[in-house]
């Protein structure tokens, strides 16, 4: 195997909007959304080995509350590895974590995608990015996006993915001091599940929302009180189940200058929305 290192960024991801059309005998919710990435996210570096072990080091400033046992890129690495049973694969894998977990920016699932993405070009299996998604699926509904590398209209469970073109927007990003658990608002019985499906011209026209937003505003004071405070500056959601909300601004001057005065219990950060990975 040839020695070499590959760096990507594994980037966030925001829930412009998010509709819970449905729920399935299986219990999984039918959902609607528009998935827009950033171009701010994990800093993750491969180098592969011989030794056929997987190695994972974390640092940065989130690094802490990533688990290390268990962990979906080491999963991820796992899963790709088993596609060619008989080779001897081995990785060191580093990460610079910068997306909170319990946050709804995808911070696990884009860094799982990027290990999918990138240990199949090092270790030259040649799987195409729909086999290396029907991977990904099974590690979480959103990863499939993240290998798509593409900003995209998702249907179903979030899998059923339309690439969409979005041009250049600037987002303040808000993480307050708490993580949210998406299997607790996804199991209220008060969330609603009912919503009707909507197409691009209605999202365009404000007609949308996050069906999540008032179970988890109720749940974590910390997200309402965070929601509440960046509507001073501009129309602001949550992202997901939370914890984290955002909101677009005309310019990246009026982004940094609302920053600036972040409150003290939250995190964040300015971003452009990006359309489509360059990897």
């Amino acid at each position: 195997m040839i020695a070499r290192a590959l760096h990507c960024l594994a980037p966030a991801k925001l829930n412009l909007f998010l509709h819970i059309t449905g729920r399935r005998p299986d219990g999984y919710h039918d959902l609607q959304t528009l998935f827009q990435l950033l171009d701010f996210g994990d800093e993750m570096t491969f180098a592969p080995n011989d030794s056929g072990l997987l190695s994972l080091s974390a640092h940065g400033p989130t690094a802490n509350t990533m688990p290390l046992d268990g962990n979906l890129i080491l999963r991820a690495a796992e899963l790709l590895r088993a596609t060619c049973p008989g080779k001897t694969l081995g990785a060191d894998i580093l990460i610079d974590k910068r997306l909170p977990a319990g946050a709804g920016l995808g911070g696990g699932s884009s860094d799982a995608a990027a290990t999918l993405v990138s240990l199949n070009q090092l270790w030259e299996l040649g799987l195409t990015r729909e086999q290396l998604g029907a991977i990904g699926v099974t590690l979480g509904a959103d990863v499939p996006v993240f290998v798509r590398g593409h900003s995209a209209w998702a249907e179903g469970v979030g899998d059923q993915l339309t690439d969409i073109m979005l041009g250049q927007r600037i987002y303040l990003v808000a993480t307050p001091n708490c993580a949210v658990s998406t299997a607790e608002i996804f199991g209220m019985p008060d969330l609603t599940r009912n919503t009707q499906a909507i197409k691009m011209p209605d999202f365009l026209a404000g007609r949308s929302r996050n069906d999540c937003e008032a179970v988890t505003r109720r749940l974590y004071p910390l997200v309402a009180s965070t929601i509440d405070w960046l509507a001073q500056y501009a129309s602001a959601r949550m992202t997901g189940t939370g914890a984290s909300v955002f909101a677009e601004f005309n310019d990246s001057d009026s982004a940094q200058a609302a920053l600036r005065d972040l409150p003290d219990y939250c995190t964040g950060f300015v971003a452009r929305g990006i359309d489509k990975i360059e990897r």
